[in-house]
């Protein structure tokens, strides 16, 4: 008893040095200026950047923010003349997909060409982004499109009711608790809540006409919230091209002037995936299910309970 106590010690204090190391290494590791294709030649180098999973927001840790900071390092590569987006997302909050489509305006003002790889899912949030590039590239099976806005509103009044839980609510003003999920809302209420999603409901469909070449009116046609396939949306004019990640880098190559584009993944090393680099150590045991609390820890695959404000969602 006492061997297998003391050898359970020494396996959590394996982790724990582990990680702090992993942790140190991450923080003290340098940032290289400039390219990352230094002193080697950049000239068939297109980078691969990836939009994965809901578009959350940007705070440290994020699939988004680690998104953003891939585009912002490959805006500043003084040697880097085309970048891939895959983007496999069913979108997510509509400020940061408004923030990852301005910074790839920006990736192409510095003078790259870009061009986005629909994955499994580009929908929503996701299609927002997209629509900043100078192309997109989907498989005839992609799902895509979903241009539309939503929030949902919990009315939880007869639950309370059931359980005796009552709340007695003091506000600076009348709509200080609007949607509050103990109490029905409001017919002003409902009319402010349609005037914000009508809003940026607006502001979703200016992105995919601006981006697309389109007039409102033929976006609006397009944009009542469904998906689409790829081979649909071609036909609709939301993507250019049908094709993979070869395509993808095929096109980016043709319109960078590069005759054998080769790819390379633009990504700086987070947490997670150096945690994952550990997978062949035995000392740290299911280092997927590992990785995946972590992330948990991070927030990446929290749910948030009802509250007084419920989000708007791409």
């Amino acid at each position: 008893m006492n061997s297998q106590r003391t050898g359970m010690i020494i396996f959590i204090a394996a982790i724990a040095v582990t990680l702090i190391a992993v942790v140190v290494a991450s923080l003290l590791m340098p940032q290289q200026a400039g390219s990352i294709w230094a002193g080697r030649s950049s000239s068939n180098k297109v980078a691969v950047i990836y939009l994965a999973g809901e578009i959350d927001s940007l705070t440290s840790g994020s699939s988004a923010d680690q998104t953003m900071q891939d585009l912002e390092r490959a805006t500043d590569d003084p040697e880097l003349k085309a970048v891939v987006l895959r983007i496999d997302s069913p979108g997510g909050s509509p400020a940061t997909s408004q923030e990852l489509n301005d910074q790839v305006q920006r990736l192409k003002a510095s003078g790259k060409k870009v061009v986005v790889s629909c994955g499994d899912l580009t929908a929503s949030g996701g299609y927002y982004v997209a629509v900043a590039a100078d192309k997109i590239v989907a498989d005839p099976a992609t799902l895509t499109g979903s241009i539309g806005v939503i929030s949902t509103v919990p009315n939880l009044q007869d639950l309370y009711s059931k359980i005796g839980y009552k709340e007695q609510v003091f506000k600076s003003g009348a709509h200080k608790d609007m949607l509050s999920p103990s109490r029905p809302i409001t017919p002003e209420e409902a009319q402010i809540m349609q005037g914000i999603i009508d809003d940026t409901y607006g502001q979703f469909l200016q992105a995919v006409a601006n981006g697309r070449g389109m007039t409102m009116d033929q976006v609006r046609k397009l944009a009542d919230g469904r998906v689409y396939t790829g081979d649909q949306a071609k036909q609709l004019g939301l993507v250019d091209e049908l094709g993979g990640l070869h395509e993808a880098l095929a096109l980016a190559g043709r319109l960078a002037g590069i005759a054998s584009p080769q790819a390379v993944e633009y990504h700086r090393p987070g947490l997670t995936d150096l945690l994952r680099g550990l997978g062949g150590l035995s000392s740290l045991g299911n280092v997927p299910d590992f990785v995946a609390a972590v992330r948990l820890l991070q927030g990446n695959n929290l749910q948030q309970l009802p509250s007084a404000y419920t989000t708007l969602q791409f």
